[in-house]
């Protein structure tokens, strides 16, 4: 540190200037060196963020895709309409039964070559499908692609960001996540369209026998290369130095590692509440989705292809409510948002008494607006907590394993009403209560443990 008697001996001309320049300079070289250091660190961080979300967006793309493909697919193999929901259960169930084991191998390698190596196993799942393996098998081995994909995807965000920048993290990865969606079904609808197909096979290769003969096999070569585009782009992920101890290999010892992280992770007092959050919004939201459609279709009178519409307008509202969380809502005040559970359940109500496609819009727009609002800071304040506690890639396979567990528990719940029968407004006034209920229960739960003591003071903390 600079030593201010320096300045006082030369001020009042007790030292030479030469004397002093050549005290002084060093301290002010260090400055300098120390200042480039964090300038350095500061530009491979924000290169590695765009990276992340560029490999996150091809890979999203992709998977939303394939989806549209495989239920072309289903279609064209003439297979019984109750295989088409069946997609959606294959591909959530890796993340429910290999959670205790994705989280290790996140942690055991750099996150960028473990993004690589799962989005490998994604074009190999999409070349299944193209050599005539059944859409259901062939869209699983996609799933847990996936499945072993997202610890690393959201883990590292942990290790590359302060936690002051999570919240705004999240929610520009999740912006980018619901335009993927979008975009990707879109893009897979277009691709199984016979005119654009008809365009995709006149195309002649010179050198090349491609041997592709239907729409399909030509919509599965784009899509596959939509995946090779994000395969790349994971290989420029930097490698952020975070390291931990040796992964576990034996299975028994990688369950009970895991169910040691969900323990932890429930008894911390912040953890508890973020992953409460995040575990009902994933399955309310997985719900909302067929709730929308059925909807649609009873009280607008809207065909399946026009009400599928308006899954994209709640996924646009989302974008938006994301956006805003992250440009207004710091690490510290993640905790505010949760009123806005009870709000969006409400809203939801109000489905009830809309009869109307340009009041649909709004309110749809709205619902999803709440929803990316209140979920965006409580995944970040999960991410960072689960990375304080254990390592990023356990406390992500935790926070899965609830969430997907928690969108078929949920999923079935939805299947049981409409096998009852159940008028689909008494089963929208039904969730919106749910959704409301459970949040103001954990807003109570929060309360309590604020009490006892002030868990607010953890946010921010390092590592263990």
């Amino acid at each position: 540190m600079l030593n201010f008697t320096y300045l006082a001996a030369y001020f009042t001309g007790h030292m030479t200037t030469k004397t002093f320049k050549s005290t002084v300079r060093p301290y002010f070289h260090g400055i300098k060196q120390a200042g480039d250091i964090s300038l350095r660190l500061q530009m491979r961080m924000n290169r590695g963020f765009y990276t992340i979300m560029a490999a996150q967006f091809f890979s999203s793309l992709a998977d939303n895709a394939l989806l549209i493909a495989a239920i072309a697919l289903l279609t064209t193999m003439k297979s019984p309409a109750w295989m088409t929901p069946l997609l959606k259960l294959f591909f959530v169930l890796s993340y429910v039964l290999l959670a205790a084991f994705v989280g290790a191998f996140a942690d055991a390698l750099p996150k960028g070559r473990v993004m690589f190596i799962t989005n490998l196993i994604k074009v190999f799942g999409c070349g299944m499908m193209y050599f005539n393996v059944h859409p259901l098998f062939a869209y699983a081995v996609v799933g847990f692609g996936a499945a072993a994909y997202s610890p690393a995807k959201y883990g590292i965000l942990t290790e590359l960001l302060p936690p002051e920048k999570l919240v705004a993290a999240n929610g520009w990865i999740e912006g980018l996540t619901v335009a993927s969606i979008i975009l990707g079904t879109v893009m897979g609808g277009a691709l199984v369209n016979q005119h654009i197909a008809s365009v995709l096979l006149s195309f002649d290769f010179p050198l090349i026998n491609t041997g592709i003969d239907t729409p399909i096999e030509a919509a599965l070569c784009v899509i596959g290369g939509a995946y090779l585009i994000a395969a790349i782009f994971n290989l420029r992920i930097p490698d952020t130095g975070v390291h931990y101890p040796r992964q576990a290999h034996d299975p028994i010892k990688l369950i009970v590692d895991f169910a040691a992280c969900y323990t932890a992770l429930w008894k911390d007092k912040l953890g508890q509440i973020s992953l409460a959050v995040t575990t009902l919004f994933w399955g309310a939201g997985a719900t909302l989705q067929f709730i929308v459609l059925k909807w649609a279709e009873k009280s607008l009178h809207m065909p399946l292809d026009r009400a599928a519409i308006l899954q994209g307008i709640v996924a646009v509202g989302v974008a938006l409510g994301a956006m805003a969380a992250a440009r207004f809502v710091p690490l510290k005040k993640s905790l505010t948002v949760m009123p806005l559970g009870i709000l969006m359940g409400i809203v939801v109500m109000t489905m009830t008494m809309v009869h109307t496609i340009w009041i649909a819009y709004p309110l749809l727009i709205v619902i999803g607006a709440l929803s990316g609002y209140f979920v965006v800071p409580m995944n970040a304040l999960l991410q960072h907590r689960g990375y304080v506690l254990m390592s990023a890639g356990h406390s992500i396979a935790v926070q899965n394993f609830n969430e997907n567990l928690s969108v078929l528990t949920m999923l079935v719940l939805y299947a049981l009403m409409v096998k009852l029968e159940l008028n689909v407004n008494i089963v929208i006034v039904m969730f919106g209560m749910f959704v409301s209920g459970m949040m103001y229960l954990v807003i109570r739960k929060h309360a309590a443990n604020q009490r006892e003591h002030d868990s607010l003071a953890m946010i921010g903390e390092h590592r263990h």
